[in-house]
């Protein structure tokens, strides 16, 4: 039976099951908190982010909600340090220029604290000085550690980062470290054979255009045939009536007769 469950992950938490790259590691993984064999994570969330996970034992349901190509939104709470005006927000918005290229279009805005905020474990080091905001930041591509490339960019570094939603999931009722099972939704798959166009038909259909539109461009250039003057003179004028040579030959032939 397929299963898909979100889970809301603690800042300092592998996004995986295992840490093979250091054993014996104190760092925590996902299996300090899920007791569910066989499910694996559909997308990352970096280990010093927070927020919402996906996690599914079905392959196919893993690749609809984290390959790029299906654009499912990704929502974003991120505490930045400093006062972003309306000319960064919409700079977020447009795209902004990373090493490894613009980012695509996104939807962002200034927002007040979550009320649904949990402390986090160690704080963020804020400096008394310099104020902090929160921005929502919709984005339908995943570039590595792209929120934070995004706002240092702009001069707004990133303190804290909590993804909100993925596509219609979102972290709403679900505390801090806890995890329930989701209804399986309706994944979208190849058009079947009889939803599929008759290519056949649908290339004989343009070549058939084709030709129509190609012969009326031969006409329209083919200037119309005019009559030759003389021929037309011709044309005009009434035959005149051939008269008998033997009729003429008999009226000489009487006129000689005494």
């Amino acid at each position: 039976m397929t299963r898909l469950i979100r889970f809301n992950k603690p800042y300092d938490v592998l996004p995986q099951f295992t840490d093979s790259g250091s054993q014996g590691s104190p760092r925590q993984t996902l299996s300090a908190f899920i007791d569910c064999p066989g499910v694996y994570a559909a997308g990352r969330l970096d280990r010093d982010s927070e927020g919402l996970m996906l996690l599914t034992d079905t392959g196919r349901l893993q690749a609809w909600i984290s390959d790029p190509k299906h654009k499912m939104a990704k929502t974003y709470w991120v505490q930045v340090e400093g006062q972003p005006d309306a000319a960064a927000i919409s700079a977020l918005e447009k795209g902004v220029a990373l090493k490894d290229g613009l980012t695509r279009p996104a939807k962002a805005r200034l927002m007040a604290e979550p009320a649904q905020l949990w402390a986090r474990t160690p704080p963020i080091r804020a400096r008394k000085s310099i104020p902090t905001s929160w921005i929502s930041l919709t984005l339908r591509e995943g570039k590595n550690r792209q929120v934070r490339r995004m706002t240092a960019a702009l001069g707004f570094p990133t303190l804290r980062l909590i993804r909100y939603s993925i596509g219609a999931w979102t972290l709403d009722g679900l505390s801090q470290g806890a995890w329930e099972d989701l209804e399986i939704p309706n994944i979208p798959g190849p058009a079947k054979p009889s939803q599929l166009p008759n290519r056949r038909a649908q290339k004989a259909k343009v070549q058939s255009k084709a030709q129509v539109q190609s012969k009326g461009q031969a006409q329209a250039k083919t200037p119309p045939k005019t009559p030759d003057k003389a021929q037309t003179k011709t044309q005009s004028k009434p035959k005149q009536d051939r008269k008998d040579p033997t009729a003429r030959s008999s009226r000489r032939n009487h006129a000689r007769k005494p």
